[in-house]
């Protein structure tokens, strides 16, 4: 950390992009199965252009059984034919570089599916083994785990080794169809660094590395003790000469790494992002902040402070995959994410939840760093809690049916308010809420004051404003409970977390506001404006 580091590239696009997270299965069908697939994006390509993002990133859309929507990956080299083909991979690949977006694919180096043909032969008593933690049990006769760690899914009280009939057991940190690969086996680094070739070939910018933190194993496979360190499945050392290897292979094509690292130590975080290893990762202190002003300054504050001694930007997000849908999120007496706290039937109020989604989103876009944006957020979709018969989410299952699951966050977008299935295509595999045309993507367009007008507005001020993005950010005097700074050209972004109106800063220009300001020019409460200065 004390070491001399390299400057970092002022001008890297990754630096203050706005990354649009496409969930294929749900974001539109072309084919009209009820599943989205490439063709249904390559067709909403347009629409992503208008919205003005710079970048997608794609859940796993490899050939997968589908156990763990898509995260237990069987071939990493070819599409799931729900999906379509490789062929089309590469063709939206280079359409949607020809319309200024460029593409980052989601890798999933901790496990596969145990479809995959490694594993496969692992079962047969091959030699495969050895890329995966199998073990003898413990107890008289094999019939104990061969250790106590917990499950990654939160609420699961299933174990992470599965039995095999002859008495060896197997490691999986999340699903039995997702057995961990052994990271200290050399053909599992160089089938790994194959695989980022094989996507950099084929023209990706970028990868977003799912689970970064837990690829490498204590090799003695020890008990799990809660405050002991190092862990013997978290954040361990030797992760990072992984991710120096992995560095060189991107810097080979210029490509971008984003990781998934949940981290409460800040210190250790920023090692992922030193200049040889991880260009950024995932904010979820961000993410999971409840609306409070102080707290969410605070989140802010300690985010650009964990990335300043590498030099790494930010980023920044408001909701994902996993994640309760903001606009239901902040109508809710508890406003923060935990997935331990995930309950059914949780009141909600989404007119108040929707006005604060659309400050945040503001809020979010004036920050410096990039962006993620989930399909949807910028629709103002809500969660939807499904019927529990249509429940596919394995978080659910393996929680014995107390934790909803993440499927209300993943229902299939609404494009056309008079089409069946509100223009998603053929009946969706997860079923639509009534209401779901009221949200529809071509009602919204014509709505100016619809959350789809404010998010092209706001992608569209921010790139045209180079004081946007990445670089510095200045905290102006503010009531208790506004958040107010400045960043660079005289531009300022006022967010009023506060119970009553707040009078805005000296300005000369109100670029943008997430809602109207009241009869006396003062900003209401739950609302943001952009100012020129």
């Amino acid at each position: 950390m004390g070491q001399p580091r390299p400057a970092r590239n002022q001008s890297a696009w990754w630096r203050s992009a706005v990354i649009y997270q496409v969930y294929v299965r749900s974001f539109s069908d072309g084919d009209g199965d009820g599943t989205g697939d490439l063709a249904g994006v390559r067709a909403r390509l347009p629409y992503l252009a208008e919205l003005g993002v710079d970048a997608l990133w794609f859940n796993p859309w490899y050939r997968s059984p589908m156990a763990d929507g898509g995260y237990d990956v069987a071939d990493y080299r070819s599409i799931d034919p729900a999906f379509g083909t490789l062929a089309e991979a590469e063709k939206l690949i280079a359409e949607a570089r020809e319309l200024g977006i460029r593409t980052l694919v989601d890798i999933v180096p901790n496990h596969v599916s145990d479809q995959h043909p490694w594993f496969q032969a692992a079962l047969a008593g091959g030699p495969e083994r050895e890329l995966f933690h199998f073990r003898p049990g413990r107890g008289e006769n094999g019939e104990l785990p061969p250790n106590d760690w917990p499950s990654q899914f939160a609420g699961s009280t299933e174990p992470v080794w599965t039995r095999l009939p002859d008495g060896d057991w197997y490691l999986h940190l999340f699903t039995p169809e997702q057995p961990d690969l052994n990271w200290d086996h050399p053909a599992v680094r160089q089938e790994h660094e194959e695989i980022l070739r094989f996507w950099f070939d084929r023209g990706v910018a970028g990868v977003r590395i799912d689970s970064a933190a837990l690829l490498a194993k204590d090799p003695e496979l020890p008990d799990y003790v809660e405050g002991v360190d190092p862990n013997p499945y978290v954040d361990r050392d030797d992760l990072h000469d992984i991710y120096r290897s992995w560095r060189s292979v991107a810097d080979a094509y210029d490509g971008v790494f984003v990781g998934e690292v949940w981290l409460p130590d800040t210190e250790r975080f920023a090692r992922y992002l030193r200049p040889d290893e991880l260009h950024t990762a995932f904010n979820f202190s961000f993410l999971s902040c409840p609306w409070d002003a102080a707290r969410l300054r605070t989140s802010i504050d300690d985010t650009l402070a964990e990335h300043a001694p590498v030099g790494a930007p930010a980023t920044w997000v408001l909701c994902n995959h996993d994640v309760t849908r903001t606009v239901t999120r902040y109508g809710r007496t508890e406003t923060g994410f935990e997935f331990t706290a995930k309950a059914f039937g949780t009141p909600t109020d989404l007119a108040l939840g929707t006005r604060r989604a659309r400050a945040a989103a503001l809020l979010s876009l004036a920050l410096p760093g990039s962006v993620y944006v989930y399909q949807g957020e910028e629709l103002g979709l809500p969660e939807v809690e499904l019927p529990l018969e249509s429940i596919q989410d394995p978080m659910y299952l393996r929680s014995g049916g107390t934790d909803p699951g993440r499927d209300g966050c993943r229902v299939p977008l609404p494009w056309q308010a008079e089409a069946p299935h509100a223009g998603f295509g053929g009946d969706p595999w997860l079923p639509q809420p009534a209401d779901w045309p009221a949200y529809a993507a071509d009602r919204q367009a014509e709505d100016p004051d619809s959350m789809l007008r404010l998010y092209r507005t706001a992608l569209g001020i921010r790139r045209a404003e180079p004081g946007f993005g990445d670089g510095p950010l200045t905290w102006l005097p503010a009531p208790e409970g506004v958040l107010a700074f400045a960043r660079t050209d005289g531009l300022l972004c006022v967010v009023n977390l506060a119970d009553g109106p707040v009078k805005l800063p000296e300005h000369s220009e109100l670029l943008l506001g997430s809602g109207a300001l009241d009869a006396d020019g003062f900003l209401p409460p739950d609302t943001a404006v952009w100012l020129r200065a």
